[in-house]
């Protein structure tokens, strides 16, 4: 027996994540480590338990063995309940057959039944792919208040920068009007965050409907959120203020690990009135030797610190040997960086062995063509041999043997 719930989180992680690149060859997205001892996923689990939200369907597909594993029985996020608490939900082959999730839409509608479990009022629709800290119980409330059909978290963004996103054009009170999909010209500066909270009556006539269109893309954005404006449905903006980045690029994923180093950046991860939860096997304390220098850098536990870091954040269990230098960069858990060793703009996935006297990156003022400068990354697992050179924005994705790899490997 289920029991019943106000309101049933669905959490959107099966995506590819592609323009991660070397990072989401072999693992989800939403799986890709975060901030010295997160994962991405942590911040929406997080969000739900501290809002209240105790039901959450996490809908996985690309990759999902080690997302699987890390949620486990969701006990780390207080959401290992019997008649609650967090539910993977892969496809599955059905009496009438079975198909991969064709979009965002099809996804949520592939799962009714897992939602009409627990007889929700209003269903919340989440990315797994955002850094941010919110209540979505003060979202909820406005919805209701508002008499809402669907509603859909903005944040006001600088308008040179608008064009970037789908804008959302709204009335004086707070009500949408119009969709505008990467303006060139926008109307306002209220970007959507990619989170909805939907009337599920409402919610599920639209699905059905969406799915019964052979012409749709099966998406939110494309398909099931326009068709909702143009029957009239109440559609209102709830107005987000705080951090909120979207991790989906190599650049924004290595600018929102920095940015937990800058104090005028409004994302403290210590506040204990509102914890992100994760899941992390137990290491000793980090080690700082004699000759290590650190200065404004996020150490995990279970590290070995020998050599010089600056401006960075280190993952569990890393170490930087006697005469290594890190410096504005991000290094996955188990990651060993060799003496003499250079890591500049970087990003190392887990278990990368960079050997002595290597070089890994390198500083823009450095570059001699800014076109070609960029975050260099290392896929996990990965060996670079003593001396080899990986240039800016590289993306290796095998053993480098060579003395020097293209921007390319």
């Amino acid at each position: 027996m289920f029991r019943k719930q106000e309101c049933v989180a669905m959490l959107l992680a099966g995506g590819q994540g592609s323009r991660l690149y070397a990072l989401t060859k072999r693992i989800a997205k939403p799986a890709v480590p975060f901030g010295g001892k997160y994962r991405i996923i942590d911040f929406p689990l997080s969000n739900c338990v501290n809002s209240g939200i105790e039901t959450v369907g996490v809908l996985t597909q690309y990759q999902p063995l080690e997302l699987n594993d890390y949620i486990g029985s969701g006990q780390p996020w207080d959401l290992d309940r019997m008649d609650a608490g967090v539910h993977v939900l892969a496809p599955y082959q059905r009496s009438k057959g079975g198909d991969w999730y064709k979009g965002t839409a099809n996804a949520i509608y592939q799962n009714m039944q897992f939602i009409e479990r627990y007889d929700p009022e209003y269903v919340l629709i989440l990315s797994g792919d955002h850094i941010y800290k919110m209540d979505y119980s003060l979202m909820l409330q406005a919805h209701k208040e508002r008499g809402a059909d669907c509603t859909i978290a903005v944040l006001d963004v600088p308008r040179e920068e608008a064009s970037r996103f789908g804008i959302l054009n709204t009335n004086p009170d707070g009500s949408i009007y119009e969709f505008d999909e990467k303006p060139a010209v926008p109307k306002s500066t209220l970007a959507s965050m990619g989170i909805y909270i939907f009337t599920w009556e409402k919610l599920r006539k639209y699905l059905i409907a969406d799915e019964e269109n052979a012409a749709s893309h099966n998406d939110f954005g494309k398909d099931v959120l326009p068709s909702m404006l143009a029957a009239g449905e109440r559609m209102f903006a709830y107005r987000f203020e705080g951090y909120w980045k979207d991790v989906g690029t190599i650049d924004s994923l290595w600018e929102a690990n920095l940015d937990l180093l800058n104090p005028k950046i409004p994302l403290d991860l210590s506040d204990p009135a509102w914890k992100i939860y994760s899941r992390n096997p137990g290491m000793p304390p980090q080690h700082l030797s004699a000759t290590a220098q650190v200065q404004n850098s996020m150490i995990t536990e279970g590290c070995e610190i020998s050599g010089r870091v600056e401006y960075s954040v280190i993952f569990a269990g890393v170490t930087i040997e006697e005469g290594a230098e890190v410096v504005d960069s991000i290094l996955m858990p188990g990651t060993v960086v060799r003496k003499g060793a250079r890591v500049q703009y970087a990003i190392l996935a887990e278990n990368t062995d960079i050997g002595e006297g290597a070089t890994v990156g390198e500083r823009p003022e450095q570059a001699t063509d800014l076109t070609k400068w960029g975050v260099a990354v290392v896929a996990s697992g990965i060996r670079v041999a003593p001396g080899a050179v990986v240039p800016a924005k590289a993306m290796v994705e095998q053993d480098v043997e060579a003395k020097e790899v293209s921007a390319h490997a």
